[in-house]
């Protein structure tokens, strides 16, 4: 069985985090038909995910991703091509999440 892990650093906190995690998980659900269920924590949140050859959790923290996915024998051939697509949606989530970033207030002159 083929494994996938990604691991990604953030400062959103785990307000924000989890919303990107919500985001990243109707994506998924949508575009690669997974069932994806969320488990919310007090400090950290799992986003439980499966469809037929892939079952996997999204670990969501206030400072970090971490992702495990476990790929059946058939979706193993594939396992670079499937850990590209989930590293870009993450990425893609968490980069649009710093560009909307509050600019700092300028004093009044």
């Amino acid at each position: 069985m083929a494994e996938i892990r990604i691991h990604r650093d953030h400062a959103l906190g785990l307000k924000k985090a989890r919303e990107i995690a919500w985001q990243w998980a109707e994506q998924v659900e949508e575009k690669f038909d997974m069932e994806c269920t969320v488990e919310e924590g007090q400090d950290e949140d799992t986003v439980v995910f499966t469809r037929s050859g892939v079952k996997g959790e999204l670990t969501v923290a206030a400072d970090h991703f971490e992702l495990v996915a476990h790929l059946g024998f058939l979706l193993g051939a594939f396992k670079k091509t499937i850990e590209g697509e989930i590293e870009k949606e993450l990425d893609t989530l968490l980069a649009a999440s710093a560009q909307k970033k509050t600019p700092a207030k300028k004093k009044p002159a």
